[in-house]
């Protein structure tokens, strides 16, 4: 049965609608835009009006706002009703452009503030909606997911706070370690990740790539992002690599031990063009100076690909970096706020995530298996097909 058969012969759990927080609300657009695209190029034929009462709208997203006193506390409001509702509650908690006054003091919101607000919105929303799903692409405190000596677990706490708040599934994509799932093992948690989206923006951008083993390698920068290099790399038939980071456990910088130095493990990479995945660029001087010993090993182009793009020092480095030809792309989804500077640079490429969220938020809906969603192999090969046919009809 292919796709379109099975969403037409399968009812909805529910009438679907989006509350995107401010945020999130320019992914959300382009997400409701696929969503409306989907559903107005099916017949359902066989189902009562009822059944799909609202399924042809021309919009799904329903207005919500976090109104706040002048103390900085606040209050959830959503603005029309949500009952019996199979409600998606969008959230970016790295959003850190949107501000709040506190006694005449502007503040930027930070992740926690983010957190809050989602909270506000799922207890306006819980006792009338039919079923709840939060979207946090980035989530919340997921680099604090395991405890050190005498410290919080911020991620399981936040999830399991979430679910005792009647959150049925929370989708999120590249958390920083899956195995937070633990947290919540009777309750719905997706981890998704965008190994199409990134392979389909770089080719998209280099028309003269030669992907095999002899021309091309994927790295992981770190042992933790092992499994991601493997499957990105086994999935297009390059080898891999690895980078480790021995750190100085004797120090302690900016909250963490800082790198000692990068050692290598895997093939030559002189003359190939390398491309780096990682689960986030945050400062980023991690992912460069892998990027740098590349080159000293004479790499040839190198694209660096991260799911969550922060860069919470600036793109000063990334500037000189690429200056340098030490890189050549940096590739990162749009599931979090980027700056306007980011967006304007000449390396940076955009892998975007909303059609493929809105495939996720369809199925869920329909409660048919996403099992094809989460599994991008036969597009991925597919994808390097038409790559190579448009190559060959080039020469």
């Amino acid at each position: 049965m292919s796709g379109n058969e099975l969403f037409e012969t399968t009812l909805p759990v529910a009438p679907l609608k989006i509350a995107a927080l401010e945020s999130c609300t320019e992914l959300a657009k382009k997400v409701n835009e696929h969503l409306v695209s989907f559903r107005k190029a099916r017949t359902v034929g066989v189902a009562s009006e009822l059944h799909f009462n609202g399924y042809f709208d021309d919009s799904f997203l329903i207005k919500t706002s976090c109104i706040r006193f002048g103390t900085g506390e606040a209050k959830g409001q959503i603005n029309e009703s949500v009952r019996g509702v199979d409600l998606f509650i969008m959230v970016d908690v790295g959003n850190y452009s949107l501000t709040y006054t506190v006694c005449g003091q502007e503040n930027h919101m930070s992740p926690d503030d983010h957190y809050q607000d989602l909270k506000r919105i799922i207890a306006a929303a819980t006792a009338a909606a039919h079923r709840v799903t939060v979207i946090m692409p980035f989530l919340y405190e997921s680099r604090q997911h395991k405890r050190t000596k005498r410290e919080s677990l911020d991620c399981a706490l936040a999830l399991e706070e979430l679910v005792k708040m009647g959150v049925s599934n929370i989708i999120t994509f590249d958390a920083h370690d899956p195995r937070v799932v633990n947290a919540i093992p009777l309750h719905g948690f997706d981890n998704f990740t965008p190994p199409y989206q990134f392979i389909k923006a770089i080719l998209q951008a280099e028309k003269n790539l030669i992907i095999d083993s002899s021309h091309m390698m994927v790295i992981s920068p770190d042992e933790g992002g092992m499994n991601r290099a493997v499957y990105f790399a086994n999935v297009i038939g390059v080898d891999m690599g690895m980078f480790y980071k021995r750190r100085d456990y004797s120090k302690i910088e900016n909250g963490r031990n800082p790198i000692a130095a990068h050692e290598f493990l895997g093939t030559d990479v002189e003359g190939k063009d390398v491309i780096i995945v990682d689960d986030m660029i945050s400062t980023g001087e991690s992912i460069l100076e892998v990027a740098k010993e590349l080159k000293s090993r004479k790499a040839n182009r190198i694209f660096v690909c991260a799911t969550f793009g922060l860069f919470t020092e600036g793109l000063d480095m990334f500037d000189e970096y690429y200056n340098k030809h030490y890189i050549s792309y940096v590739v990162t989804t749009n599931l979090t706020y980027r700056t306007k500077e980011l967006l304007s640079r000449p390396y940076y490429i955009e892998a975007d995530m909303s059609r493929f969220l809105a495939m996720i938020i369809d199925s869920l809906n329909h409660d048919i298996s996403i099992a094809n969603v989460m599994d991008p192999t036969d597009k991925i090969q597919k994808l390097l097909t038409e790559y190579h046919n448009q190559q060959n009809t080039l020469k």
